[in-house]
This record gives C-alpha cells, sequence and structure tokens, in this order.
C-alpha cells in the first residue's frame, strides 16, 4: 500500500499548555463553533471515579461535544502511553471515516507526542534488572533512585516527576542494561513517525496569574468534594499503593485522610505541587518548535481563523 502524501494525511488540531490555563474550555468553544469531537490527552482523566481531582469534563460538557478516552480504565487497572497511542489512533481513524474535525487536548505531553509521532524502540531488558531495581526502590525509596537516574540523566529528570517510579526504573534499567540513557534512545528514534498534518494551538499566560489561577482551582475542587471522592475510592477498595491514587492532590487527600499530615499542609502542598507540575509542563511544550503560542487573553478569532485555514490546506503547518 501506498504511503500516505501530506495532502491526504488526516489534520488534527492539538490544543495544549499548562494545566489551569483554560485549554479545556477554549476547546469545547471551538468544536461547539467548528464542529468536530475531543480527544483527551490527559494521563489522569482515564481513569473512572476519579473526576473532581483530575478536572474531567462535566457532564453537560460532554452533552456540548463528544469526548474520547476518559473513563476507560479503573484506578487498580494498568496503563501507559503505548495503550494510550493505540486507542487514540483508533479513535482519529474512526473521526476521519466520519468526516469529523479532530481535536486533541491535553496537557500529557508524552501521550500527545507517541499519539502523533510514534514511540522509539527500546532495547531488551534482563527482567533481573528491573526486579532489582525494585528491590532498590523499596529498600532506599523511590528518591534515591531519582537522585541516581539524575546524574546520568539529568535531560529525562528534568521533565520527570520525582515520584513516578515507573518511569523512573524504567529510565534506569534501560542504563543499567546497556550503559546508554534512554534520553538518546529518544533522540536517536526523533519520533520520525508523522502519520498526521498537525497545528500545534499552545495557551499560555503570565505565570503568576496562572500560579493564582491554580490556587483558586485547587479551592474549587476541594468546595466540589475532592476529599469525599478520595474517601469513596478508598472505601472502594483503591489504596495508596495504587499509581493513581499517588498522583498530584490524591497523594495529599490520602496523607490527610490517615492523619499523616494536617489540612492546611495537605492543601498547601496540593497548591506547591501543581504550580510545579504546571512549570514542568511549560518546560516540555516550550521544548517543542512545532507549536505555536498564543497568550489565553489573545483575540480567540484570530485563533479560529488560523484553524480554519489549517483545514483548508493552508496557513503555516507544523
Amino acid at each position: 500500500m501506498a504511503a500516505r502524501t501530506e495532502m491526504d494525511q488526516p489534520r488534527v488540531v492539538i490544543l495544549l499548555g499548562p494545566t489551569g490555563v483554560g485549554k479545556s474550555k477554549f476547546a469545547i468553544e471551538c468544536a461547539e463553533e467548528l464542529g468536530g469531537e475531543i480527544i483527551s490527552a490527559d494521563s489522569m482523566q482515564v481513569y473512572r471515579y476519579m473526576d473532581i481531582g483530575t478536572a474531567k469534563p462535566t457532564l453537560d460538557d460532554q452533552k456540548k461535544v463528544r469526548h474520547h478516552l476518559i473513563d476507560l480504565v479503573t484506578p487498580d487497572q494498568p496503563f501507559h502511553a503505548a495503550l494510550y497511542r493505540t486507542l487514540g489512533r483508533k479513535t482519529i481513524d474512526q473521526l476521519v471515516e466520519s468526516k469529523k474535525p479532530i481535536w486533541v487536548v491535553g496537557g500529557t505531553g508524552l501521550y500527545i507526542k507517541t499519539l502523533i509521532q510514534g514511540l522509539f524502540s527500546s532495547p531488551k531488558i534482563d527482567p533481573r534488572v528491573r526486579e532489582n531495581l525494585r528491590a532498590e526502590a523499596k529498600e532506599k525509596g523511590g528518591g534515591a533512585l531519582f537522585e541516581r537516574l539524575k546524574r546520568v540523566d539529568s535531560q529525562t529528570t528534568s521533565h520527570l516527576h520525582p515520584n513516578d517510579l515507573f518511569r523512573i526504573i524504567r529510565a534506569l534499567e534501560i542504563f543499567d542494561s546497556t550503559g546508554v540513557p534512554i534520553s538518546f534512545y529518544r533522540e536517536q528514534h526523533r519520533f520520525g513517525e508523522r502519520p498526521y498534518v498537525t497545528l500545534k494551538i499552545g495557551l499560555e499566560m503570565n505565570r503568576d496569574i496562572l500560579y493564582r489561577r491554580i490556587e483558586e482551582r485547587v479551592d474549587q475542587m476541594l468546595e466540589k468534594g475532592f476529599l469525599g471522592e478520595v474517601v469513596r475510592l478508598m472505601e472502594m477498595g483503591y489504596g495508596r499503593e495504587l499509581k493513581p491514587m499517588q498522583s498530584l492532590g490524591y497523594k495529599q487527600m490520602v496523607q490527610f485522610l490517615l492523619k499523616e499530615v494536617g489540612w492546611e499542609e495537605a492543601v498547601g502542598q496540593i497548591k506547591r505541587d501543581t504550580r510545579h507540575y504546571a512549570r514542568r509542563q511549560w518546560t516540555w511544550f516550550k521544548a517543542d518548535p512545532e507549536v505555536q503560542w498564543w497568550d489565553e487573553s489573545s483575540d480567540r478569532r484570530e485563533i479560529i481563523l488560523k484553524i480554519k485555514s489549517f483545514w483548508r490546506g493552508g496557513g503555516d503547518l507544523t
């Protein structure tokens, strides 16, 4: 079968940016005006029962515009970028067939990258290396592994959360097995698989304003019943050892419920860690020269016109 040319490749609009900048709201406004459906690119919204803490689209939002790749698995089921890529591409194929505009919206940079550019081929790993790393993590803690990874592959740790033990071990097992950091393999691959023509729209705003908005959003989540959501999750048997329950916000609420921290400390940590997360997202996305950045307060009509031109086959394509 002949490879697709750019003229007949599916066109995909990607709306990205740090948490709290207003991506979801703007995406819904765009889809209501221009048509189409939204594919979520959020690594936490795939989990059922985790709604408030993940800022998942409300039922009203989903009635306005159909959303895909949310509520896929329960918190005790595994989910990763490769699975997201498979499901995302299947969804894109379906939307292309139905001739609906495609909006990919979210802040999980790795998910967006694997969806539109593919995954790199990693070397074969001896299972014993992974077992040894897990034992080391249990004995010394995930922080020790993160620091070790930082010494051998600071490029990877620059956009990796210190508590993301799964990816820390993944990176270390490659280095321990080959002597080569995972960032090298990614660089060599360069994510060269490009099945779509994409327009990447990045939303940004003054950082001080964003940080204030983040703090306000945390307060709103708590007012909506975030603590009760975590209580229900624990009552359903989803314990703190699960990866989603160790994520931003959920981890601190669990610590409060187990009386490990007080309320003020838990809330303060959520706000602080969310600010840090937004900064890491900025670092990831700013490194992508394909993103066309717009201030959140910009004239939305200009962005709409840019998107219309892209769909017609004109404009500056990424």
